[in-house]
């Protein structure tokens, strides 16, 4: 396997119900994981770019969530139409969606 420029983590995390955290599954995180999946394989992306589901991300209020690295950028309730704006911009140009971005205090 090559080594990616990027590797795209998506979380998938599910809680049940009520859970005071809430999860990004019950944010629609899965359609956010299928369509990279899609947009990877339509334009070829794999081996350049990686993409992996995971579990918690720590932002669960404002999932789903998506970081990539090695820029260490986190994106938070990213959309299925987020996903084209992330790879086109973030991906493929470097230049991260600044209207997706996780708010300062998540790092802290």
């Amino acid at each position: 396997m090559a080594k990616p420029e990027k590797h795209v983590f998506v979380c998938a995390q599910s809680r049940p119900p009520g859970h005071p955290r809430g999860s990004c599954a019950q944010s629609g995180c899965a359609a956010v994981l299928q369509t990279f999946a899609q947009q990877f394989e339509a334009g070829q992306l794999h081996g350049k770019f990686q993409l992996t589901s995971t579990g918690c991300l720590g932002a669960c209020d404002v999932g789903p969530t998506v970081i990539v690295y090695p820029d260490a950028v986190m994106y938070t309730k990213v959309t299925p139409e987020d996903v084209g704006e992330i790879v086109s911009e973030h991906l493929q140009k470097g230049e991260p969606v600044e209207r997706l971005l996780a708010p300062p205090a998540i790092w802290s």
